[in-house]
Formats: C-alpha cells, structure tokens, sequence
C-alpha cells in the first residue's frame, strides 16, 4: 500500500450524536463491511498481508520484548503507509477516511500485545499534535511520526489519577525568563514507555491548570521506570515516566494553558472508537482458534463441533461478533459522513475532525463497553472449548485470555464509560443539541394514558426484530426518563441506575445495527450471507431482550414504588412483549454455518 493511498466511504446520511435513541434508521442509513469500496479492500488486504509475514512470525520474540523489535516493526508498518492514515498529506500522511483506519486497526491487532503498541502511537500518541498542534508542531513531529522514525506514547495516568484524571500531581512551573516550562512528576501505565522517542503528557501547570506538553525522550530528566509486570500484553513495553526538572519550551506547550481536559478526553474518544476495531480483530482471532479447535478436536467418535452445547457457544460468539462488527463500520461511517466535504489539508482540519468525534462520543464508548465485553465472552468461551489445553501456554486461547482483560480497563474503564453514556446523552439534551427529554416526557405519559401504540416495521426482512429494537429503545427513554424526574440535576450521582440505562442504550444500538445490517444485505441481490446475518440478527435480538427486561426492572425498582413501579413494569411489558423463539434451533442453524465455511464469515 502506497503512503498516499485515499478512499472514501459511501456516503451515508448526516446523523446527530445519540439521535439513534429517538429516531427511526433504515438499512440504506447505515455503513456496513458490505459497503467497502474496492480501494477499502485493498487497504484492509495490506494491512492483513504486513500483520501475516511480519507480526505473526516473530510474535513469540514480541513477547518477550527482544530489544528493538517493535521499533523495528513499526518503521516497517511506516513505510508501507500504515502508521499515516489519519496525518495530513502535507505532513507525510495518506489523510485516509475512518473506515480504512478503522480496517488497519482491525488487522493489525489479531496479536494484541503489538495491537497495543501499534494503537498507542498511531491514535493517543500521534492524533493529540494532529488534532491539537500549531503548524509548527505538525510540521516538525507528524512526518517522523508517520515514518515511524519516532514512536509516540500518551501520559494521562498517575498512581493516584487514573478514571479521576484531572487529579494529576505532575506539575510545570514556567521559567522566570518565561521561554520553558519545568516538568516534575511521575506517570504510569505508559504504553510504548520503554521506547518512546516522544510523550504527551498531561500536567498541572503551578498545580492548577490541566495543560498538555510535547515531551521528547532526549530532554534533560527525562527517565523511565523498570518495564511492568502484566498479567497480558506481556510484548508491549508499559512503564513509568520520570520527570525530574524537565524543561519544555513554551513552544511545546499543546493546546493553551488550563485546555488541557480538551485535548485528553477528546482523544480518549477516538481512542476508544479506535480500541473497538483493535479489539474486534483480536475477537476475530480467538473466535478462529477455537472454531478450528473444535473441528480438530475429536470426542466419543466425532469433533466437538457437532455438539449441542459447543455450537451453542460457537453461534453465540459469531453473532456477537457480527453484532459488533456491525456497530465498529456503523460508527466509522458515522464520522466519515460528519467529516463528508472537509478538506483534510486545512489548517482547521484537526479541529473539525476532533469536533466530529465529540459528536459522537456516546457511540464511542458504546463500542467500546460493548466490544470489550464481546472479547471478554469470546475468550472466556474459547478457553473452554479447548478445555485443559486452553490453560496451557502452549495453545493460543491462553494467551488470549489474558490479554482481553485490559480492554475493560484502559481508555476509561467500562464502569466510567456506562456513566459517559447516559450522562453525555443527558448533557446534549440540556443544550439542546438532541431532544431526547420531550420524547422521553412524551414517551411516559402515553405509556401512563394508554395510548402508546407500537411502530409500524411492515417493510424489511426483519420487522418483528425492528419493532423489538424499537420497543428497547422506548424502554431506555422511559427509564431514563423515570430517572430525570426524580432525581433532576443529581441523576449522574445514581451511578446503578445510570449504568443500567446505558446498558438497555447500549444492547439498541448494537440490535439495531445488526438488524438494519441484515436488512441492507437482504435487499442487495446476490449475498449469499444474507440469510445468515438474518438469523445472528435473529437471535441477537431475541436472546439480548432478557438482559433489557431485567436491566430496566432494576433501575424502575430503585425509582419508584408501589403502584407507580407497577404501571411502570406493565408498560416496560408492553414495549417488550413478543412470542417466544426457539434460539437453540437458531443457534444451532449459525454454528453450522460457521463449521462449514470454516471461519467467521460475514
């Protein structure tokens, strides 16, 4: 792939930031895997290409961080073009759109341990000097940043200010001539720290105002700790940095001094997108292990895949995957379309890209919540389809095992990102930016009259499916709307509940992009798949509603009491109410699919 290879996504209509709540989508709404366009192919097909004859190969030496092999691999991946897909073409980028970053991200991370390293330079450590920096900044560091010349580490944490960031100890002080700043503090859980040649690092300046600086590993008291002992990602360098009388020059300030919260959760926003097709290829990765496995694998005179109870596990971890998967390329195609007519070469262009992200900050932690607990199941599961070989070191769930754990951890643990979800959504409401209060007001006093009356979904290959998907989403606005009631300005501080809304936001929007997914491939002459994302849909919907109904049962028991949570749970009934489905026998249906293409195939 040549640096400077473009593509853009299809367009797909212009959507406003959680509006996916309070608003109908159709198929044609939505951009899918099946909306790639040829140059998307291509791109993704470099990537896997870099990832199958360079990573995979020396992954045992990545693991156990032979000195200089990841640099080495990641200058590697610069000169293919693949660090340098979201930096300008005027800086030595390929200014690509978000899905074919999305797909590099994807293929690069199916071994996640260099997955790690490789997101952590091109999204948190290279994207804060693209989006934030003066031309100065981006002309001096962004072409070795995308060379891969210099790799990139984000300092955000401290040993007391990890999810409370904000509470950073690490001070800058500015020199009396007012030409440099000094730097003193420690940071921790620094990806890529042991071989950085460039930091971001987030401080106090005079111990009050949250700034950022652009810290190079050569600057005097500059130092970092001994690598950390990690229970995964055991080839990704992660130390402490060191600052000790540090001096930065005033030029190296990011952003303005007391903005430096804009800069770190704004990132974390695309991080966290980002971190979802990382995540999604490592899902990928375990999911094909243990599919092969169980067709290896014999028992009592057959393969393990011919049972019930394997398949049941199989089917679940595909669809779930296609759920997913559905939701990564819905929300890449959802910044591309916010991003639709700006020119990537302006000098305004970090800006307008990071305001599209923020736009799009609930359904960046949406996938991030949802695809880290997809990998959580899949790994877990894959361990017990290879049974007392999947706790060997030598089979590979093992070690997938223990990497998946960190992702409900880091870029904002899964606990501060269901807050993120329900309370961003409540905060662009307040400013007008999305009128989910009114539909949740007008929501509650139909259900309460009696005149609710379900959405009609008569076109489509799936309308009892999109009537359900709509009945979750109604069950979302009515607790949150519950909530509000009660509790007003104080809502965030119900943290159960607020989780428990964003769980029911969360299980919509990955229904709803698995539906309308299946309905667009329907439509579309000539996709063989077609019918099998209609049953993964299928059972998504039909399996995922018990986890709503009791997600929105607990939440109405902690608002209301008596005959009020009575009506309450009548109308919660009545949002949800549907036959019964047999889902073993979809199951068992998707398993069979998956056994005999022999692969995840969608």
């Amino acid at each position: 792939m040549e640096t400077g290879a473009r593509s853009r996504t299809t367009a797909t209509p212009r959507a406003c930031g959680g509006g996916f709540l309070i608003e109908q989508r159709g198929p044609e709404e939505i951009f899918a895997p099946e909306d790639f366009t040829e140059q998307h192919r291509l791109i993704s097909a470099a990537a896997e290409k870099f990832y199958r004859n360079e990573v995979l190969p020396a992954w045992e030496r990545i693991e156990h961080q032979e000195p200089g092999l990841t640099n080495q691999l990641l200058r590697k991946a610069g000169e293919l073009g693949l660090l340098s897909a979201d930096i300008p073409e005027r800086f030595g980028g390929s200014a690509m759109d978000k899905v074919s970053s999305t797909l590099i991200g994807e293929q690069i991370a199916h071994y996640a341990s260099f997955g790690a390293s490789f997101s952590a330079h091109t999204v948190i450590g290279t994207l804060p000097i693209a989006y934030f920096g003066t031309e100065s900044q981006k002309k001096k560091y962004l072409p070795r940043l995308a060379s891969g010349e210099l790799i990139a580490a984000y300092c955000l944490s401290e040993a007391a200010a990890g999810s409370d960031a904000l509470a950073a100890r690490t001070r800058a002080t500015l020199s009396p001539d007012g030409k440099h700043y000094l730097l003193n503090g420690e940071k921790m859980w620094i990806t890529n720290g042991g071989f950085a040649g460039l930091y971001i690092v987030f401080v106090k300046v005079d111990g009050e105002k949250f700034s950022c600086f652009i810290v190079e590993r050569d600057f005097p008291g500059v130092s970092t700790g001994p690598e950390e002992k990690k229970m995964g990602l055991k080839g990704s360098s992660t130390r402490a940095l060191i600052l000790e009388n540090v001096p930065v020059s005033v030029e190296n300030l990011l952003g303005e001094v007391g903005r430096g919260h804009i800069i770190a959760f704004n990132i974390l926003n695309i991080g966290r997108f980002k971190l979802s097709a990382k995540i999604l290829g490592s899902a990928k990765d375990a999911f094909q292990n243990a599919l092969n496995y169980s067709k290896e694998r014999r028992a009592f005179g057959r393969a393990i895949a011919e049972f019930g109870l394997i398949q049941e596990k199989l089917a679940e971890m595909a669809t779930r995957l296609y759920a997913g998967e559905s939701m990564v390329y819905r929300t890449a195609g959802l910044l591309d379309a916010a991003l639709a007519g700006a020119d990537s070469e302006s000098p305004e262009a970090g800006t307008i890209t990071w305001k599209a992200v923020e736009e799009y900050a609930v359904e960046c932690s949406i996938n991030k919540v949802y695809l880290s607990e997809v990998l959580a199941y899949v790994v877990d599961e894959g361990v017990q389809i290879y049974g007392g070989y999947g706790y060997h070191q030598d089979y590979p769930a093992e070690r997938a095992y223990r990497d998946a754990r960190i992702s409900r951890i880091y870029e904002g643990t899964n606990e501060i990102n269901r807050l993120v979800i329900t309370t961003q959504l409540f905060r662009r409401a307040a400013k007008g930016q999305l009128p989910l209060l009114p539909a949740a007001t007008q929501l509650i006093q139909d259900l309460m009259a009696g005149s609710w009356v379900p959405a009609s979904h008569s076109g489509g290959c799936l309308p009892e499916e999109r009537r359900l998907v709509d009945g979750v989403k109604k069950t979302a606005l009515l607790v949150a709307g519950m909530a509000h009631q009660k509790h007003a300005e104080k809502f965030a501080e119900q943290q159960e509940v607020v989780a428990a809304i964003s769980d029911i936001i969360t299980e919509a929007f990955a229904m709803e992009s698995a539906v309308l997914r299946a309905e667009k491939m329907a439509a579309r002459a000539g996709i063989e798949k077609a019918a099998f994302a209609s049953q993964m849909a299928r059972l998504l919907v039909h399996s995922r509603i018990v986890a709503v109904e009791h997600r929105a049962r607990t939440a109405l028991a902690a608002l209301s009491t008596g005959d009020a949570l009575r009506a309450q749970l009548i109308a919660t009934q009545r949002l949800l109410e549907r036959d019964p489905v047999d889902v073993i026998a979809l199951r068992r249906e998707i398993a069979k699919w998956v056994v005999s293409q022999g692969k995840y195939l969608v």
